[in-house]
């Protein structure tokens, strides 16, 4: 939510080619809010290459793209 607010004495008009304003509530992420982020995909990140890399998938892509590639055209 953007609040607009003048000075005290001032009638209105740009200062600096801008309006006078305050902003209120939430206007994006704070940077504790950014390192959880962060943090969370990285997680996220390293689960999915630890079971992209397992084994069992390993075997299962691997034998997808063998398929596809002796596939008869």
């Amino acid at each position: 939510m953007v609040v607009r607010w003048w000075p005290k004495g001032w009638t209105g008009g740009w200062a600096g080619g801008r309006p006078w304003r305050r902003v209120d509530g939430e206007a994006g992420m704070t940077t504790a809010e950014y390192a959880v982020g962060t943090l969370a995909a990285c997680a996220l990140a390293a689960v999915l290459y630890k079971v992209v890399t397992s084994g069992a998938v390993s075997a299962a892509l691997q034998a997808l793209i063998g398929r596809a590639l002796d596939a008869p055209f």
